[in-house]
């Protein structure tokens, strides 16, 4: 019964609970300067409020962004089980820069450019350490996507996840002239399809990709695969790469965007065919050549590893083109030469003809 009393005496706070406001305070300083380096005046708020202020109209030459009919474009994902292979690998500060790709890159599919950034960290304590790596990725995603990081939320959620894991997700703001939206339905038979180069997996498919490295083969995320060049781990922790500048280029070297860049898709999940007709109106079909461009080597080894059919292997990843530009034919060379000293390999992989809406590859 004493012993009883004593518990019932005791105090109980937000720290035995498992949260610690000290150490917040701690991480929420550590993330202070990740943000403010990917600010710009048309933040107006700097980092700490309830919420973001960030100016669409800015009157200077050198932050020129007026808009005359601005329509608002908003994208949110996360990174999935890619987490995992940080975890193993105890390197944290990239995959923030795989967060800020999956947003970004399905903004431009507009036609927009991204113009802030939010983010979503779970976790089951505080960790100022993680935190910190995991805001520098995601600010040098931001600064790479030419995009603000105002703000975000970090939960610590001591009964929800297990020790070592964390979840993140991202959010992101852009703007397109309402003249200027890229919505596919200028799509003609005759456009030319051009496959952007990826960097590897990006950030898709990595349920599979576990199972096939771990479960199937048994690798460790610190051998070395001499057909890769490197370890399992770095491989697999290769971030997504981000194509807003070198898509915002092509598009502010033509005028009139819809005559010549007709679609735009972001290849993530179920790769090629899952996500091109997600841009193609009624009456539109893509075929894309086989053997058009070069596969990354991490695709023919996971291949291999777990006996993966061909057609799974399109089904699920991207192959080595990560993003797709539908254009008019006639521009297709001069947009490959523009996309190519952005340093962005690109390949006439396909065209468009008449047909029910999808992708059919072919010999």
């Amino acid at each position: 019964m004493e012993n009883q009393s004593d518990e019932r005496r005791s105090s109980l706070s937000y720290k035995t609970a498992g949260l610690d406001l000290d150490v917040y305070e701690q991480t929420l300083a550590g993330m202070a300067p990740f943000l403010r380096r990917t600010h710009t005046p048309r933040v107006l708020d700097g980092f700490g409020g309830f919420a973001s202020l960030f100016s669409l109209d800015y009157n200077t030459r050198l932050f020129a962004r007026n808009y005359r009919h601005p329509v608002l474009v908003s994208c949110t994902d996360g990174v999935g089980s890619k987490l995992k292979i940080a975890s193993l690998m105890g390197k944290h500060d990239t995959v923030g820069i795989d967060l800020v790709a999956m947003s970004v890159n399905d903004c431009l599919c507009t036609g927009g450019e991204p113009v802030l950034f939010l983010d979503y960290l779970a976790m089951p304590k505080d960790d100022p350490a993680l935190t910190r790596d995991l805001i520098k990725g995601i600010s040098d995603g931001c600064m790479e996507a030419d995009c603000a990081l105002v703000g975000g939320e970090t939960a610590i959620l001591p009964d929800f996840y297990q020790p070592g894991d964390y979840d993140m997700a991202g959010f992101c703001v852009g703007i397109v002239e309402r003249d200027h939206i890229i919505n596919g339905r200028a799509i003609q038979p005759g456009d030319a399809v051009l496959g952007l180069a990826s960097t590897g997996l990006h950030s898709n498919g990595y349920s599979l990709v576990r199972k096939v490295v771990f479960d199937h083969a048994g690798l460790k995320v610190g051998e070395f695969v001499s057909e890769l060049g490197r370890t399992v781990g770095e491989e697999l922790l290769e971030p997504t790469r981000i194509y807003v500048r070198a898509i915002k280029n092509i598009l502010r070297h033509y005028p009139v965007k819809r005559r010549v860049v007709r679609g735009l898709a972001h290849i993530t999940g179920e790769g090629l065919e899952g996500n091109v007709p997600r841009v193609l109106p009624p009456g539109r079909r893509v075929f894309i050549r086989k053997g058009s461009w070069p596969f990354p080597p991490v695709f023919g080894w996971l291949q291999r590893l777990g006996g993966i059919e061909e057609a799974e292997m399109y089904r699920v990843f991207n192959m080595g083109i990560g993003f797709v530009v539908i254009a008019g034919r006639y521009y297709a060379d001069s947009i490959i030469r523009q996309l190519e000293e952005d340093r962005v390999r690109t390949f006439v992989i396909g065209e468009v003809r008449e047909g029910e809406p999808g992708v059919e590859f072919v010999a």
